[in-house]
């Protein structure tokens, strides 16, 4: 049976590499790839007083998404991999973890670190909760 492996995606090159060595290591079994868009980041980047700006910000957060994929897919391409892209909406270390439970992988591959800067140090790192709360393997690239 394949081993299915999670592999969160963002954009950073973290993540990149994450992918990268995802699929050095496990081009024989099932990778999905993961983005999860953060509601708060709406927060921070929604215009303010501006109606429908919650439903701009979402589209745009899709948008982010599908190219992140499109761009997943090309590096996987490579490796003669296909992708199972999955796009979620939540806090992104919940989110990460319990898709992977709740969807039987077992190994998560991601990134050190996709923030940097304030964002980072007020949010916390997303690959140490998952590190922390996950239930199977996270192997962390940097």
């Amino acid at each position: 049976m394949a081993k299915k492996v999670l592999v969160p995606i963002d954009g950073s090159p973290q993540s990149d590499t994450a992918l990268e060595y995802a699929l050095e290591e496990f081009a024989d079994e099932e990778i999905t790839v993961i983005h999860v868009i953060d509601p708060i980041d709406a927060g921070y980047s929604a215009p303010v007083g501006m109606p429908g700006g919650s439903e701009e910000w979402y589209e745009s957060a899709q948008s982010e998404s599908e190219a992140l994929f499109e761009e997943a897919q090309e590096v996987a391409d490579e490796y003669g991999v296909t992708l199972d892209p999955v796009e979620e909406l939540g806090r992104p270390s919940r989110t990460i973890v319990e898709f992977a439970d709740e969807n039987d992988f077992d190994q998560i591959v991601m990134g050190s670190h996709g923030r940097s800067g304030v964002s980072r140090i007020l949010l916390g790192s997303v690959a140490e909760t998952v590190v922390r709360r996950a239930t199977i393997p996270v192997t962390v690239a940097r």
